[in-house]
């Protein structure tokens, strides 16, 4: 007879300590969120502050200024949605290499296989959003 008071207070017990975990993991959720979020901001302000101090910005410091907005938005879709955007990550891939290309062709000044590869990337990664399709309209 005694048993069943004590698995009704152990199931008690459980689902009090499952709650509090939710309620961390959750907490801890919010605050790396919080935490990327500024570290984008903060990065981003800190290349424009080089821009402005340098008195000029190249396509590579514009492109990297891009780079940071879309981190941005993909941390503002991921707090909204908590579903991780793929495609955000794909076109900050396609910037970052954009970028790459850009400072190599400025750089070296000659067409070598870098550029071929990072364009056959560009392109595979550009093929990829395809293949993801659109995200569904919500109702």
């Amino acid at each position: 007879m005694k048993q069943q008071p004590l698995s009704e207070l152990r199931t008690s017990y459980k689902a009090r300590i499952d709650e509090l975990g939710l309620l961390l993991i959750e907490a801890f959720h919010y605050l790396a969120l919080f935490v990327i979020g500024a570290s984008v901001a903060w990065s981003a302000i800190t290349a424009f502050v080089g821009m402005i101090t340098i008195g000029h910005a190249t396509i590579g410091d514009i492109l990297l200024l891009f780079i940071y907005l879309e981190l941005g938005a993909m941390v503002g879709i991921y707090f909204q949605t908590n579903v991780m955007p793929v495609r955000s990550l794909i076109f900050i891939a396609i910037t970052a290499l954009s970028r790459m290309l850009i400072a190599d062709i400025q750089t070296h000044h000659t067409a070598g296989m870098e550029v071929l590869l990072i364009s056959g990337s560009i392109l595979l990664l550009g093929l990829s959003t395809l293949v993801i399709g659109k995200p569904a309209d919500k109702p």
